[in-house]
């Protein structure tokens, strides 16, 4: 797999395949990020396609002006276009008062330095199953593995980790009980661990290998 670092240098170089490679690779992370931000601060079950579909378009027309380097860099450049883009999504649906938007919840996605804080547990201190998604520094490759989980347990992750909901609030979101969503969301934690230690083993050899 191609470092983001890079295809960022073969695409400024005008390297198409590169280009469209770069942007494959951050689809999913866009997506789960554009999913805290409508869902969190809507608290409602939006479709958050057109403001990825934006926020990619605006970035790929965009690339001459990115001035960093790094996949860190990459990723919070993404996330500040996106970020501006969903508050004229929510200011457009609020003039249009389609629906009542419900107390704002900030995103919880990694700041610059900070990628740990993307599967946080609102009320773990990191001893459980989430412990390894903390240290976690590949925040593409967690988004891609999210996007691999079965539909239950990625939404569980979704509104329990990325939107910080009490399990109270996931059970009924789910339709489900409090212990059954605990559990889903722990047998969830517990595949992406195992998920993201194979992709981890993988991406050592592909490095020693080049």
């Amino acid at each position: 797999m191609t470092p983001i670092p890079e295809l960022l240098a073969r695409a400024r170089g005008g390297d198409d395949a590169a280009r469209d490679e770069l942007f494959a690779r951050c689809r999913s992370y866009v997506g789960l990020v554009a999913r805290a931000q409508i869902e969190g601060r809507l608290r409602a079950k939006v479709d958050a396609s057109d403001l990825v579909q934006q926020t990619l378009l605006e970035a790929h027309r965009g690339l001459k002006n990115f001035r960093g380097g790094t996949e860190e860099e990459w990723l919070g450049w993404l996330r500040k276009i996106l970020a501006h883009n969903a508050t004229d999504f929510i200011r457009r649906y609020r003039t249009a008062g389609k629906r009542q938007i419900g107390r704002e919840v900030p995103l919880h996605v990694s700041p610059p330095g900070a990628s740990g804080s993307f599967f946080r547990d609102p009320a773990d201190p990191g001893e459980t199953p989430s412990q390894l998604l903390l240290q976690h520094e590949r925040e593409l490759e967690v988004a891609e593995a999210i996007e691999r989980l079965p539909e239950d347990y990625r939404e569980v992750v979704m509104l329990r980790n990325l939107q910080r909901l009490p399990f109270n609030e996931v059970a009924e979101r789910m339709g489900r009980s409090r212990p059954a969503v605990q559990m889903l969301w722990l047998r969830a934690l517990r595949q992406l661990e195992g998920m993201l230690r194979v992709e981890s083993r993988e991406l050592r050899v592909e490095s020693r290998e080049r």
